[in-house]
């Protein structure tokens, strides 16, 4: 597939030596930085909202069919492509905003629901800085503490390049819109700060209606300053009982995002499968290798020339599970055996000491909070 214009590989291979250090060393490289689909669904559909045509739209940015179905993500300059065309094909110079002040809860895939039952804005920020990459590797976010005021900083790599200045400033608005939704009412903000000048010839009286506080441009980084005493005012209607059990649920998305990352695709696919086989006892070469379209003989090929075997996988899925069902006291030790596929607790247990030198209710005992 074609690069997306004004995309060259002389700029891809620039923008995946960028930002190597500091929070932009949680990205990954460019070849694999990624949008997920549903974080991606808010800018089409603002586009659609304000008369793009999809079609022509996702001819221009690389994304054909866009008008017909939206993959489960997208490539991070397909995205910047799609934002910039959009921008064009609509005439709005604003359009980075007009995608931020439209993002809602789902739009934050894969750790929305954590923001939900976090306590005070400190643990939103802290929640959102962990987990901001089951939603896009657009850019990586910071807090920065000094005296009575904090800042929200956000780092990419991509700002320079065609559909940068519309990133941040979907960033920015979505941002606001969420600390508003989460507050129930209008956050204050002592300065919203743009390293990108206003588009020349462009009112800056928008900034001011979406974002709501101060704007300065050309600044040394992309932040929201506010006071630090917001970052101890609670989340209304928050459901703090609720945090250990999402946070999990993340943490096993996260786990399995940054595996994939580094893994072979058949790998994350046999690993995927060996979890979906297991409550019902079939985790096994052949079933798995039926679900995934394959011989056992080719499967296991596939496997070895990644340098894995089945056996092995099947070995690290299950003491990865245990630790994380581990975690969640409502399961008794006997659901966790079933869980992951053992027919007894005590074949569970046999295996767990084996792999980590101790028993299932001594490790939880020594590494899991009582409730």
């Amino acid at each position: 597939m074609p690069l997306p214009a004004g995309i060259g590989h002389n700029d891809l291979a620039r923008m995946s030596d960028a930002g190597k250090t500091g929070p932009l060393s949680r990205l990954p490289p460019m070849a694999r930085a990624r949008v997920e689909g549903a974080y991606a669904r808010t800018a089409i559909e603002t586009a659609r909202e304000l008369g793009a045509d999809l079609a022509r739209l996702g001819e221009a940015c690389g994304l054909p069919g866009l008008g017909v179905a939206l993959p489960e993500s997208v490539p991070v300059p397909r995205y910047l492509a799609l934002l910039q065309a959009a921008a064009d094909e609509v005439c709005d110079p604003f359009f980075g905003l007009h995608v931020g002040e439209r993002m809602r809860l789902a739009t934050y895939v894969g750790y929305g629901p954590v923001l939900c039952t976090c306590k005070d804005f400190r643990k939103v920020i802290e929640q959102t800085i962990r987990f901001e990459a089951l939603a896009h590797d657009l850019g990586r976010s910071e807090l920065l503490e000094a005296g009575d005021t904090a800042r929200y900083r956000w780092h990419s790599p991509w700002l320079g390049e065609i559909g940068g200045r519309h990133v941040v400033e979907s960033v920015a608005a979505g941002i606001r819109v969420m600390a508003d939704w989460l507050a129930g009412e209008s956050v204050p903000a002592l300065e919203i700060c743009f390293q990108h000048a206003v588009p020349e010839g462009q009112p800056s009286d928008e900034y001011q209606r979406v974002l709501a506080a101060p704007v300065r441009f050309g600044a040394e980084a992309n932040e929201a300053r506010f006071p630090s005493a917001l970052l101890d005012l609670a989340v209304p209607n928050a459901d703090p009982s609720l945090f250990p059990a999402v946070v999990q649920a993340a943490e096993q998305r996260l786990a399995a995002h940054r595996r994939a990352l580094q893994e072979p695709a058949v790998v994350e696919a046999v690993r995927r499968s060996i979890q979906a086989h297991l409550t019902r006892d079939a985790a096994r070469l052949p079933e798995v290798a039926t679900a995934l379209g394959m011989t056992p003989r080719t499967l296991q090929r596939k496997l070895a020339g990644a340098g894995v075997t089945f056996s092995g996988l099947l070995d690290l899925t299950r003491r990865e599970l245990a630790q994380s069902y581990l975690r969640d006291r409502g399961l008794t030790l006997a659901e966790i055996a079933f869980l992951l596929g053992f027919r007894e607790q005590s074949s569970f247990s046999h295996a767990f000491r084996a792999w980590f030198g101790e028993t299932p209710a001594a490790w939880r005992e020594a590494n899991v909070a009582p409730p």
